[in-house]
């Protein structure tokens, strides 16, 4: 089923969209409820008052000084002054956060008077049945009990779905511990959730049912990335496509040892990206770049933007409306300016399973991702200066990501903030400068896990990048040792001369030149890239027994159109190779024709500048049909 027309002729629309999170919660839309609805609405009300009482119950006894400190000290936040930063060549205002120093140092007083408060109630509602009674109070006040009835007086199987959440403990404390379903549609959810634990069996267990309810708690709309296609019905299709992704050993090694509570699982899927391109980058970087799949993580994947998707203004879209290719397949065509990079940074992450997410800021589109040292920007500025990431504010998304990390005490976090919800609190605003009492202890709670654990914010990666080529720090070039099999020369029975790219002369990485292993380790391929100054040379010396024409091939795998290649033949013949447009798979170049001398020949492959990103795997020469004739 091709999608590629309805979804290219939205896509203008989603580049405006950049700065704003496409599932982020909406303000809903008014309820018509029939008699049945109100009957519903009626009975998940007194649900929620029920256990609104019981919470304020359970709430224990402070030590009054310990407390009064604790607000003195906080309070203290709002009057540390403010610093100026350059970001991005402009200056701006820091007040609160890890940019103004004299905010961290009194924030790590005001963690102290926390943990005085926090050592008397440790014990406090760590029960099953006290985390029960939470979430399901944390359900119902973020659904509604309104927008509950409105999906359960739908019909019997939508009343199903919502009785089998609020009927299972179990369930609805994972729900709500990895973050709640979007825009409080869990009914959206649950239908999502349901259709994965039909369509496979492994979706129940492990980290297979993690990811599966994850996924579904974050893609409540009625479609996902598809637009006339119901949204249980592609997440089903995404994660079965993830699944044997998964077992072909395509995805990260990284996938299934997210860590933490599983919150993380929530940004494995794409936010709008088609199954065909997620499939299309996946080929793009096993077969055109597998060395960017082996990256630490901070580049891993995402290099790609880096070495193929050049900052460029002013680019008319689509670049070659002929060609009909997907908004993904286009941006390597001439690379584009933050948007296009951006969007292409992400789906490589998403591609192979590691989370991630859009990261704007003011008028610039970046991107963030999950790394085993914790979520980095990329090609932007730090999480502070983002303007939200996945419909929060950007430095409580780093932070609930580094507190998920600890499942034990993000427990406690979350009923420290239920019971502050409960009881009616504010909640916390500029980095834990205000808020509520108990709220903010769960605030203060996640800033101890992040120091008792040592995670550290590991900042922002190639910000000097975000509108610009030129990085400031130097590439540092490895050299790679090529085994001699990966250099043998061979030829076929009928005189066809196979030449691996690694048998030039000098096999080294360049600016322009690096040899890599293919993505199955059977071979050597070698990258000629975009970036890097003059042209370089392979130079790769053949001996033949008999003078004759042979028929010149490349085996090629290219991202982009409209490029040759050059040979340089025994010093004095020039030839023109066209580069085919293969989409990322490995394809031949059409046979040109090559006059050789007995003996050593001498072969110099280069491109002209300026040139694209082109991998290549062997070379290869035939005797035309006269010379086999003699050879026979």
């Amino acid at each position: 089923m091709k999608k590629h027309d309805t979804i290219k002729s939205v896509w203008i629309m989603t580049i405006l969209a950049i700065s704003t999170s496409v599932f982020a919660a909406r303000r809903p839309a008014p309820v018509s409820l029939t008699p049945e609805g109100k009957k519903l609405e009626g009975h998940y009300s007194k649900m929620l008052a029920d256990l609104e009482e019981e919470i304020k119950r359970l709430e224990p006894k402070v030590d009054e000084k310990k407390k009064v400190e604790f607000t003195k000290q906080f309070g203290a936040l709002r009057s540390v002054p403010p610093v100026t930063k350059i970001v991005m060549g402009k200056e701006v205002s820091v007040k609160y956060g890890p940019g103004n120093p004299a905010f961290v140092e009194k924030q790590k007083e005001v963690l102290t008077a926390a943990r005085a408060v926090m050592k008397d109630i440790e014990a406090f509602l760590v029960g099953e049945k006290e985390q029960t009674i939470m979430a399901k109070f944390a359900l119902l006040t973020h659904a509604t009990p309104t927008r509950l009835a409105e999906f359960a007086q739908k019909g019997k199987e939508d009343k199903a779905l919502i009785d089998k959440l609020l009927n299972d403990d179990k369930l609805v404390v994972q729900v709500m511990t990895l973050g709640g379903a979007s825009g409080g549609n869990y009914g959206q959810a649950m239908r999502n959730y349901t259709a994965i634990q039909e369509a496979t069996k492994r979706s129940h267990e492990g980290f297979f049912q993690v990811w599966a309810l994850a996924a579904s708690l974050q893609y409540t709309g009625d479609t996902y990335v598809y637009p006339d296609v119901p949204a249980a019905e592609f997440l089903v299709k995404y994660y079965l496509n993830y699944l044997k992704a998964y077992d072909d050993g395509i995805l990260d090694p990284a996938f299934s040892k997210l860590g933490g509570t599983g919150w993380n699982y929530r940004f494995v899927f794409p936010d709008s990206y088609t199954l065909e391109d997620i499939d299309w980058i996946r080929k793009v970087l096993r077969n055109y770049r597998p060395d960017h799949t082996r990256l630490e993580y901070r580049w891993r994947y995402c290099r790609i933007v880096r070495t193929d998707i050049p900052y460029t203004c002013s680019v008319m879209r689509p670049v070659r409306p002929d060609l009909n290719l997907s908004r993904i397949q286009d941006f390597f065509l001439e690379g584009g300016i933050c948007g296009p990079r951006a969007f292409v940074g992400q789906i490589s992450g998403y591609a192979f399973g590691i989370p991630t997410r859009r990261a704007p800021s003011p008028g610039h589109g970046a991107m963030a991702h999950w790394t085993p040292d914790g979520w980095t920007t990329v090609l932007g500025p730090h999480f502070y200066f983002c303007k939200h990431i996945n419909g929060m504010p950007p430095m409580d998304f780093l932070l609930e990501s580094q507190a998920q990390q600890d499942p034990e005490g993000f427990k406690q976090v979350l009923m420290r903030e239920r019971l502050g919800k409960a009881l009616g609190e504010d909640a916390p605003r500029n980095l834990g400068s205000s808020g509520g009492f108990w709220r903010l202890l769960g605030f203060y709670r996640k800033q101890a896990i992040v120091e008792d654990q040592k995670i550290e914010d590991i900042g922002a990666t190639g910000e000097e990048l975000a509108e610009s080529n030129v990085s400031s720090e130097k590439e540092k070039i490895e050299q790679l040792v090529i085994p001699e099999k990966f250099r043998k020369i061979t030829v076929a029975k009928d005189g066809t001369i196979t030449i691996p790219v690694a048998a030039c002369r000098s096999p080294k990485n360049g600016e322009k030149i690096r040899f890599m292993e293919t993505i199955d380790g059977d071979a050597i391929q070698v990258h000629y890239s975009l970036g890097g100054g003059r042209p370089e040379l392979l130079s790769y010396t053949i001996s033949l027994p008999k003078a004759g024409k042979y028929e010149f091939t490349a085996h090629v795998c290219s991202v982009t159109v409209d490029r040759q290649f050059l040979l340089r033949v025994n010093r004095r013949t020039l030839v023109d190779v066209d580069i085919p447009y293969t989409k990322a798979d490995w394809m031949d170049t059409k046979p040109v024709e090559l006059e050789l001398k007995e003996g050593r020949n001498q072969i110099l492959y280069t491109q002209k500048t300026p040139n694209k990103g082109l991998s290549i795997k062997y070379f290869k020469l035939k005797p035309m049909a006269e010379m086999q004739r003699k050879v026979l």
